[in-house]
C-alpha cells in the first residue's frame, strides 16, 4: 500500500522533504534545508531514515533552499537515480545550490578564523564542489507534460505561482488491484496578480493533498507590495541613509526591481543608487528574462517593447568582495543582498556596517522564520549576532507587508475553490503551529479531512 513519511517541513516551514513508497519503489519530493532555530538546523546533520542510495527518484517543487538544499547530501551519500523538476527549477538550482556550498564553505572558514565556532574545526554541511556534482542529475520537466517514473508512477507539473519555475506536483499512482492514488503536493503556492509570473494555477482534483500553511493563520492585507514599497523606500529615502533590503537572491530580489523600477517611472521614488549584492541574483536576473514559458502577459510586453524590466536608472550588480565592500562607501543608497531571512550571505556584512546608524532603514520583505536573525530583528531586537560579534541595532527596521510570495490563507482557499472533486484528505505542512491549526480548520469547516502531521510520521494513503 502507497504511504507518505514526513521527513520535513511538518510542523516547521522550512526542510521540505516527503518520501512516497508507492508501486514499489520510493520517491523523494523535495530536498530541502532546515533553517531557522539550532535544534531544527541540526538535523541537516543527521542522516536521513532512508538511505539515499534507496531513493528511486527525486522531484523538486522549486528552487529555494529549504526545497532542494539537502540535494548535494544525498548525492554525495549515494543516490544515483534522476531528480524531475521544471525547466526553470532546473537553471535556477544550477545557480543556488553550488552558492549554498560555497556559502557554507566560507561560513565555516569564518567560524574557524574568528574561533566562534564550538566545533574544532568548523565543518560546512557540504562544499560547493559536492553540490556541483548533484547538477548532472537534475532533468527539466514541461508544465502539464506526465511524466512516467516507472511503471504505475507518473508525475505532472503545473505553474505554482510562486516563483520562476516553482510547480504543484500531482503524482498519480496505479497499484494492481487497487484504485488509483492522486497525491498533490502544493510545494510553496504563490499570490495572485503577482508581477513576472502567472497566478497560482487550479488542479481538478486529488485523492490527497499537502498543502502549505506558511500563512495559514493570516492574510497579507489589502495594501499592495507595490505601494508598500513605494512609501517605505519614499520615508527611508528622507533620513539620508542606507537602505538594507534582506532578500532571497531568487524570486524576491526580480520582483524588488520590478517595483523600483515601476515607481522610478512613476515618479513615485527617488532615483538612488541601487546596489544587488549578491552574485546569484545577478544570474539569476537573465534566467528570470530568459524563460518565456514562465511569464505572464504584462512580463511579455515589456519584453516586447524592449524595456529592461528589472532595471532601474541607477543599478549595479556586484560579484566580487571587493565591490561590495565599496558599497560601504555610499552613504545613500538602496542595497538588495541575501539573505532573505539573515541567516548568512553579504547581507550580514551590510547589516552589521548599517545598523548600528539611526539614518539607515532595513526593509524585510518576506516572512521571517521563528529563530532567523530577521524575525529577532523583526520582532524590536535591541541587539543581534552576527559574524561572532554582537552588533547593536539603532536603524529603523520596517516590515514591508504583502510582499511576500507565499500565499496567505484567503489565497490558499482560493486556490482549493478550483478543485471539482475535492480531496478525500489533506495534510497541513510547511508552517509553524499557529498557521497549521488555524488552516486545519478552515478545511474542516469546509467539510474536508484535514490533519497535521508530526516530523518523520508514515502515514497510509487510503
Amino acid at each position: 500500500m502507497a504511504s507518505i513519511r514526513f521527513l520535513g517541513a511538518a510542523g516547521t516551514v522550512t526542510g521540505s522533504k516527503y518520501l512516497l513508497e508507492a508501486a514499489g519503489r520510493r520517491l523523494l519530493i523535495d530536498a530541502g534545508l532546515f533553517q531557522g532555530q539550532k535544534p531544527l538546523r541540526q538535523r541537516n546533520r543527521e542522516p536521513l531514515p532512508v538511505s539515499p542510495r534507496d531513493l528511486d527518484a527525486i522531484v523538486l517543487t522549486h528552487a529555494h533552499i529549504d526545497h532542494t538544499g539537502y540535494l548535494p547530501v544525498i548525492v554525495r551519500d549515494g543516490f544515483r537515480g534522476r531528480v524531475h523538476t521544471t525547466r526553470a527549477t532546473r537553471d535556477l538550482a544550477g545557480l543556488m545550490l553550488p552558492d549554498s556550498g560555497r556559502l557554507q564553505e566560507e561560513e565555516a572558514e569564518s567560524a574557524n578564523r574568528n574561533g566562534y565556532s564550538k566545533h574544532a574545526p568548523a565543518l560546512p554541511l557540504y562544499t560547493e564542489e559536492d553540490a556541483r556534482r548533484a547538477l548532472p542529475h537534475l532533468e527539466g520537466i514541461e508544465y502539464h507534460a506526465a511524466r512516467e517514473l516507472w511503471p504505475g508512477l507518473s508525475v505532472t507539473f503545473r505553474p505554482a505561482g510562486h516563483i520562476l519555475g516553482s510547480a504543484t506536483v500531482q503524482v498519480d499512482v496505479d497499484e494492481p488491484g487497487r484504485p488509483r492514488q492522486r497525491v498533490l503536493f502544493s510545494g510553496d503556492l504563490g499570490r495572485y496578480d503577482m508581477p513576472v509570473i502567472p497566478d497560482p494555477e487550479p488542479v481538478p482534483d486529488a485523492t490527497t493533498l499537502l498543502v502549505e500553511c506558511t500563512y495559514g493563520d493570516r492574510t497579507h492585507g489589502a495594501v499592495s507590495p507595490k505601494d508598500a514599497l513605494a512609501e517605505a523606500v519614499s520615508d527611508a529615502a528622507r533620513k539620508g541613509g542606507a537602505i538594507i533590503i534582506p532578500s532571497f537572491a531568487i524570486g524576491r530580489a526580480q520582483d524588488i526591481l520590478y517595483y523600483l523600477r515601476e515607481l522610478e517611472d512613476e515618479g513615485r521614488i527617488p532615483v538612488l543608487d541601487v546596489f544587488v549584492d549578491s552574485p546569484m541574483a545577478t544570474d539569476a536576473t537573465p534566467i528570470y528574462a530568459r524563460h518565456a514559458e514562465e511569464h505572464d502577459e504584462a512580463m511579455r510586453a515589456l519584453l516586447q517593447a524592449g524595456t529592461r524590466p528589472f532595471a532601474t536608472r541607477r543599478l549595479e550588480f556586484t560579484r566580487t568582495r571587493d565591490q561590495s565592500k565599496r558599497i560601504n562607501q555610499v552613504r545613500q543608497c538602496i542595497i538588495i543582498s541575501a539573505s532573505g531571512m539573515v541567516t548568512g550571505g553579504r547581507v550580514l556584512h551590510h547589516l552589521a556596517q548599517r545598523l548600528p546608524h539611526a539614518e539607515n532603514t532595513v526593509l524585510l520583505v518576506g516572512y521571517q522564520a521563528a529563530g532567523t536573525r530577521g524575525r529577532l530583528l523583526q520582532d524590536g531586537a535591541s541587539e543581534v549576532k552576527m559574524l561572532g560579534r554582537v552588533i547593536p541595532v539603532k536603524a529603523q527596521v520596517r516590515t514591508v507587508s504583502g510582499f511576500s510570495a507565499h500565499a496567505d490563507h484567503e489565497e490558499v482557499m482560493r486556490w482549493l475553490g478550483g478543485f471539482t472533486t475535492p480531496p478525500r484528505r489533506v495534510f497541513c505542512v510547511h508552517g509553524e503551529d499557529a498557521g497549521l491549526e488555524a488552516m486545519r480548520k478552515l478545511l474542516v469547516a469546509r467539510g474536508l479531512d484535514a490533519y497535521v502531521p508530526k516530523h518523520l510520521e508514515q502515514v497510509e494513503l487510503v
